[in-house]
Order: structure tokens, then sequence, then C-alpha cells
């Protein structure tokens, strides 16, 4: 029996929706992510487990402040102290653009110390912890760098295609090559065709990441997948084995995020078979507060405080959104609002939502259209008087006839 904590997508340095504290001097938001990982650490502490996988992007960017390195490198020290090896899978956040540079999370790799592994490049490593070995198969993200530095091509899906091709086949090569008398397990930072994303990853990632499938991924002996960069905890493959599962972000990066359980994964392989436990930690609330009008609302400011006083703010990261019927004016005291949600820890933004005016469609007239015709079409368009309109057309047709310049 071997036990493990499996997390991933730390991201120190996301500092949307915070302050400086004044206490410490530094962003909130830094704080809250820094809190969600030493309750995570603290747990596998607590249980004693045999050791720490952490699947990717550590950091926001591949350049991160000393604050973060040392935030970072204290909290895996913990680790270390308590004698629990760390297994570190570097993310594309972690990687820099260029060739050459180093990644955010060598200077750990460096260290003169036992127990840190840091995987930058497809690896297998047998690793001893105090119940046993085990295989770990390790796949940081995929860079395009190195692919482009020895194939020369302009197109952005083949180089796609061969990255996903060549990972999945070094996936293969090291399954065979494994111990099958001890467990084994996949880690890596990649996305799987299948996966959800959620929020801002959504945009910045459609299109953009190699696409794995989870038959490239769930491959035997493997016992378990551990995956990091999609940042909502989910099992891509309920049903079969081994699980394909991401741990998920730590904290919530922003909205689109707001109602995701956010934790880490207490895993157990017991005769090649892995349980899972989804573990919460305490994170900031984000919530979203919405109003809408109608026609007959005559206090816009009252309607948003009402909404405002059914939840939660205190602390939270809050977002009030009202919703405008067409042609009514917008009269909203943003003041009494931003007083309203004073118990909050920041106010995201106070936005309206006006509902779009939907225009007429315009008479289909063609310039070789017949005075006759263009009324026609005219009346039709705008349903005036109907029953009329043929009276109409004609009285129009004997006046243009009346002071034409031949009269």
């Amino acid at each position: 029996m071997i036990r493990f904590i499996h997390t991933a997508d730390i991201h120190f340095g996301v500092e949307n929706y915070g302050k400086i504290d004044q206490k410490t001097g530094l962003h909130t938001r830094l704080l809250d992510f820094h809190r969600a990982l030493q309750e995570c650490i603290s747990y596998a502490i607590d249980q004693n487990v045999d050791f720490f996988l952490f699947c990717g992007d550590a950091y926001k960017t591949a350049t991160p402040t000393p604050t973060q390195q040392k935030l970072l490198l204290a909290s895996f020290l913990r680790l270390y102290k308590a004698q629990i090896p760390i297994v570190i899978i570097t993310g594309n956040h972690d990687h820099p653009n260029s060739f050459g540079k180093a990644h955010a999370l060598d200077i750990v790799g460096e260290l003169p110390l036992n127990g840190f592994h840091v995987i930058h490049k497809p690896s297998r490593i047998t690793l001893a912890t105090k119940s046993g070995p085990i295989n770990i198969i390790g796949i940081p993200w995929p860079t395009k760098t190195a692919y482009t530095l020895n194939h020369q091509t302009d197109q952005h899906n083949t180089i796609q295609e061969h990255l996903v091709g060549a990972i999945g086949t070094i996936i293969q090569s090291f399954a065979h090559e494994i111990d099958n008398s001890i467990p084994s397990i996949l880690a890596g930072h990649l996305s799987v065709s299948s996966g959800v994303f959620s929020g801002s990853e959504r945009r910045a990632t459609y299109g953009q990441d190699p696409l794995f499938l989870p038959s490239q991924l769930a491959i035997e002996p493997l016992s378990y997948v551990a995956l990091g960069h999609l940042h909502r905890h989910q099992i891509v493959n309920p049903t079969s084995a081994p699980p394909i599962v991401y741990a998920g972000s730590l904290e919530r990066i922003d909205f689109g995020e707001r109602n995701d359980p956010k934790g880490f994964c207490d895993v157990t392989i017991i005769d090649n078979q892995a349980q899972i436990t989804f573990v919460p930690v305490n994170t900031r609330a984000f919530v979203q507060i919405e109003a809408t009008f109608t026609e007959h609302t005559e206090n816009q400011t009252e309607v948003i405080i009402e909404e405002i006083h059914k939840n939660n703010i205190a602390d939270a990261i809050v977002k009030v959104i009202y919703h405008l019927p067409m042609g009514q004016k917008d009269r909203v005291d943003t003041k009494k609002i931003q007083e309203a949600c004073v118990c909050a820890h920041y106010i995201a933004g106070i936005h309206a939502v006006k509902a779009i005016e939907q225009r007429e469609r315009r008479t289909h007239a063609k310039l070789d259209m017949s005075m006759e015709k263009l009324l026609h079409e005219y009346y039709k368009q705008k349903n005036i008087l109907p029953e009329k309109s043929a009276q109409l057309i004609q009285k129009i047709l004997n006046l243009k006839q009346e002071f034409s310049p031949e009269n």
C-alpha cells in the first residue's frame, strides 16, 4: 500500500481581485494561494503520506519574484523536514518561451538535498518511499520549442500532431520497461481531449494545447494517471481504469471557477488499484450577484442591495451584474452599492448589461424597382394600414404623376 498527495496549479503570482495586506506588505491573493498550499502540505505531514506529487504550474509566469520563490521553497522544505519525498512536474507556466533559459523550478532541482525530484523532460524514475518503491513516468508540458529546433515547419497543426504522437510513443515505451511487480503511475502536465476547462483557461488554451486521447494515457500497467493543467477537479474516465485525474487548482483564479470545489487528491494504491479521496481546502469565496430589472422597476439600486443581502459576502470577492431592459435608463447609484459591499474583501466590478435593441429589417429595395413596387414593399414591411395600402399607393402614384416635370 502506497499513499500520496496529488496536487497541481498553485499559480503563485496571480494577483487579480486583491490588494496589499497591511500586516505583511504582500498581495492578499498571493497570501490566499500560499494559505491553500500550506493547508495541503499540513495535511500531507499530518497523514504521514509516502510522497507528495505536484503536477506543474507552480507560478503564474516563468520569471517568479524572489518573494514568490521564497514562499514556495519554504513550503516544500516543510515536506523535506518531515522526510516526505517531493516529485515535481514542470508545467507550461513554469517554462520560458525562449530556448536555453532555465525554467522556474530549475533551482529546486539543483538543491543538494535528497527527496526533491524535478522532472523537466519525459523521464521514468523509481521512487523509494517508506512503504516501498513506486514507478513514476513523468511527462512535463510538451514545449513546441524543442520540437521546432529539430523540425522545420510552419504548420501549427502539424507541430501539435507530432508532439502528441511523440509523447504517446514515449509513454508506451516507458510503460513496457517498468517493473510490473511494483505500483506504477503516470504524472504529467497535459490536456486530455475529454477534459473540462473552466474560467479564463478556456479562452487562453483553446486551440493552443496538444490534446491527448484518454487511451494514450490510461494504459497498462499503470494504476493511476495524475495530471495538472486543467483547474477543475475531475476524473476524466470515471468508468474505466486506470483513472485519469485532474486534482484542479488549489485556489480560484477568476469568476469562471466560482462554483468549482477546490482541493487536492489523497490517493492510496492497494494491489495496483487506486482509491481516491478529494480533500477540499478553505478558499476565498467568489460571489457573483445578479439583478434583473423590469419596465416597472422604480428603485434600481434597492433591488441590487436586496440581492446583495441574500448572499454572504464577508471577505469574499464580489462582482455585481444588473440587467437593464430595452429602453430603460441606468439609474443605479454605484456609491451605495459599494457601501452595501463594505464587508467584502474586494469588489471586482459593478456592470450593467443592457438589452440589445433589435433593429427592424430594412425593406429589400433595389435600384431597378418601380415606384409602385418600392411602395408595396415599404408598406408590407412596416405593416402600416394593410387594408388601405393599395389605395395609398395609388394616391401617391397620382401625386407623382401630377407633379412630374412634364406636368
